[in-house]
């Protein structure tokens, strides 16, 4: 049973905050910053641009910063002959940050590390962590959704103002986008706040935290060749580039806003390459494509960084190379998968990585979704990789991979620790639990209760109490056979100090007595 300290956990229930009070303030609060820092970048970009560009008086530029802050969490709009849903992922930083701040704040201000329920079960060490961890996985749910459920609804009020003649933005977009995006920072806000960044995955289940660390690995490592493969392509093509930014003669302040507007698609542009490097390339308008296989474009919207597109017409032979990488960050994620969470049977690892696989795709899909979408209506009606094929190519080439070497690292790892020749193979029995089990000790996200994490309450549980031993009788230590000889040598048991006699005094110690019961 936890202890319950006085002025911690019961003294000060009163001054805290309810979980839903201090989420609606930190709502308020990331909505009231945010949209003050665009209406004031919008002001100024207001007052140097021609008049009647950024809204025409005060509510006007109000409106404009207003609809910037929906298009920050990806809420698209309607206008006339179509609608806009290409919308730059750069802008969704700045809520990001914001929420994530706020939700730290949340959870401070409602006191979060303390309530955690003060009775569990008395059962197995085990299945008490893992009520324990079910309780912490609760709490933060609802800390996300205390934080997400104000937010998304303010966001309502704003799309209502936002809207005139000429752009009208969905309200429904609005409130899922909204709620979404703060649901997702609430709750990995209040899972820092119990531990650092590692605890964070220890509250999954090993298996479940294995195939999310290799998920995260394989589309981490996807994006990071897709902006290689960015950044590759600017320098070879950057004369187009220049002549696409000397065409448009933005001069200075234009020529800033144009810069911010392309490091801002710079993500979209960065999926879109990890699309193209998984095999199903990305349009730029209807019956376009740029594909290993080849490239097909017609005119583009003049922007200068798609200058950096590649000419129509076959593509080289060594393109078709960029798709080894999806295939290598598969290999990667299985030999994570396996590290954190190995198998006790030869078959077990491949299925896991074919898992693995399938969650890459469909976060790759869902990054492909976010990246594209319509710039107003007819040609431009198509914009960027098509989510459902990014889905089964990633699937495929990554499951394949991670389910190849998780297999191969899961084979190797059990014929290394179990001490067998590597041309043995059977299933492994109890011999190979424990060697799994001291195994996975040694792994860094592995299920081990003789290494808590130190310095905040995930680690405070009862499981990690220890006996307190009892010595019996029988026990003899070194000083117990120091005071038997000696009892043996002499009949009399104390020993005799004269030192101090003044007075006619005698002081008798016996240096054994604290022996004794």
């Amino acid at each position: 049973m936890l202890a319950r300290i006085p002025g911690i956990t019961g003294d000060d229930d009163e001054s805290r905050r309810p979980l839903p009070v201090s989420g609606m303030l930190a709502a308020a609060m990331t909505l009231g910053v945010g949209l003050a820092a665009l209406t004031t970048l919008t002001l100024i970009g207001w007052i140097a641009a021609p008049k009647g560009t950024l809204g025409s008086g005060l509510p006007g530029v109000f409106r404009t910063a207003a609809q910037v802050w929906l298009a920050a969490h990806h809420t698209g709009f309607a206008i006339p002959g179509g609608r806009v849903g290409l919308l730059p992922l750069g802008l969704m930083a700045l809520p990001a940050l914001l929420l994530y701040r706020a939700g730290r704040w949340m959870a401070r201000d409602a006191d979060l590390r303390v309530r955690l329920p003060a009775r569990l079960p008395k059962n197995s060490p085990r299945r008490q962590a893992t009520l324990r961890r079910r309780a912490q996985l609760v709490l933060v749910a609802q800390a996300g959704v205390s934080l997400a459920a104000p937010y998304s609804l303010l966001a309502g009020l704003i799309a209502l103002v936002a809207r005139n003649d000429v752009t009208q933005p969905f309200i429904g977009e609005a409130l899922l986008s909204h709620f979404t995006l703060a649901f997702v920072c609430g709750v990995l806000a209040t899972a820092r706040t119990i531990g650092p960044f590692r605890s964070m995955l220890m509250l999954l289940p090993e298996r479940v935290r294995a195939v999310t660390a290799g998920t995260a690995v394989a589309t981490a490592l996807l994006l990071a060749a897709g902006l290689l493969v960015v950044l590759a392509a600017v320098a070879v093509n950057f004369g187009q580039v220049r002549d696409l930014t000397q065409a448009l003669s933005p001069g200075l302040v234009g020529g800033a806003l144009l810069l911010l507007v392309q490091l801002l698609y710079l993500a979209n542009a960065v999926i879109w390459a990890s699309a193209y490097i998984a095999g199903p390339g990305f349009a730029v308008g209807s019956d376009t494509l740029v594909a290993p296989t080849g490239v097909d474009l017609h005119a583009v919207p003049i922007l200068p960084i798609l200058g950096a597109l590649p000419d129509s017409g076959p593509a080289p032979a060594w393109a078709m190379a960029v798709i080894a990488l999806p295939f290598a960050a598969g290999a990667v994620a299985g030999v994570v998968l396996v590290r954190i969470a190995p198998s006790p049977s030869y078959e077990g690892a491949p299925l896991w990585g074919l898992a693995t696989g399938v969650t890459t795709g469909l976060a790759a899909g869902a990054l492909a979704a976010l990246s594209g979408g319509p710039l107003r209506g007819g040609r431009l009606a198509v914009v960027g990789p098509s989510p459902w094929e990014v889905v089964l190519s990633v699937a495929l080439e990554v499951g394949v991979a991670a389910g190849i070497s998780a297999g191969l690292a899961n084979w190797l790892l059990l014929n290394r620790k179990a001490g067998r020749p590597p041309g043995r193979v059977r299933r492994v029995g109890a011999a190979g639990l424990g060697v799994l089990a001291r195994m996975a000790g040694k792994v860094g996200l592995a299920e081990t209760d003789s290494r808590p994490l130190p310095g905040h309450w995930l680690d405070a549980t009862e499981a990690d109490t220890q006996p307190i031993p009892v010595i019996r009788d029988d026990w003899m230590d070194e000083h117990a056979s120091a005071a038997a000889e000696v009892r043996a040598q002499s009949r009399r048991r104390d020993i005799v100090d004269e030192t101090d006699d003044r007075g006619g005094h005698v002081i008798y110690m016996d240096p054994y007595a604290w022996d004794r019961d």
